[in-house]
């Protein structure tokens, strides 16, 4: 029971985030974030032409990047400790299950967190085939 407990908050850990963030630190707006990225060009570019290497400006983290990489490290673990509990009911011959349910919640929960870095990858990936196939690289 406790197993299909932690199961039940690793996949809440997992899915909830992504739409409770956007509320409490909505992104910036795309303008600004042309503006500061033709700002970096810029440096960048006048950095190495006067032979100098570039030092990015450190950024402050936001306090959604902090509760999105909080998130998702609580959804793995939980999501680890939900198996483990279910191997450990299995050893004990609990209630099969129950077993499963916790299992099957840890296992949804870690595949919930790889499945966002997966959609995100390929997301780069269009974007940048994209680009390429528009400069006639590919």
């Amino acid at each position: 029971m406790i197993g299909s407990l932690v199961g039940l908050l690793a996949l809440i850990a997992a899915v909830l985030p992504h739409w409770i963030v956007p509320v409490l630190d909505p992104p910036p707006p795309i303008d600004q974030v042309v503006v500061d990225t033709g700002h970096r060009i810029k440096d960048r570019l006048l950095a190495r032409k006067q032979g100098i290497e570039y030092q990015a400006p450190q950024r402050e983290t936001s306090i959604g990047d902090r509760l999105r990489g909080g998130s998702s490290l609580a959804a793995i673990s939980f999501g680890l400790l939900a198996i483990a509990l279910s191997v450990f009911a299995l050893i004990f011959r609990e209630e099969k299950l129950l077993a499963a349910v916790s299992g099957a919640l840890g296992v949804g929960a870690i595949a919930v967190e790889i499945s966002i870095v997966l959609i995100g990858a390929l997301i780069v990936i269009a974007i940048i085939y994209a680009v390429m196939d528009h400069i006639d690289l590919f």
